[in-house]
């Protein structure tokens, strides 16, 4: 998924920028994708803590949406991300 150049004119912190480009990178054609916070963290060598801070910086700036998702025998799986544009 290409990344919509809408990010960059958004004011954004550096550290939102980069998990959604990070987001987009790894989106399927439905923008859509399912990576864990530890993941996003150890890939763009980030805290766990500034993922967190930054996904709700990007849904603060309506550039996606979060869905929390659950394991059929209990517990809870990775979010599910969209992309909006």
């Amino acid at each position: 998924m290409i990344v919509p150049s809408i990010v960059y004119d958004r004011n954004l912190s550096h550290r939102a920028i980069a998990v959604y480009c990070y987001l987009c990178d790894r989106a399927n054609k439905n923008g859509e994708c399912y990576p864990s916070t530890k993941r996003i963290a150890a890939d763009l060598h980030i805290s766990r803590r500034t993922v967190f801070r930054a996904l709700q910086d990007l849904e603060d700036a309506d550039l996606l949406v979060r869905k929390h998702r659950h394991r059929t025998a209990g517990g809870y799986s990775s979010n599910q991300y969209k992309i909006r544009r």
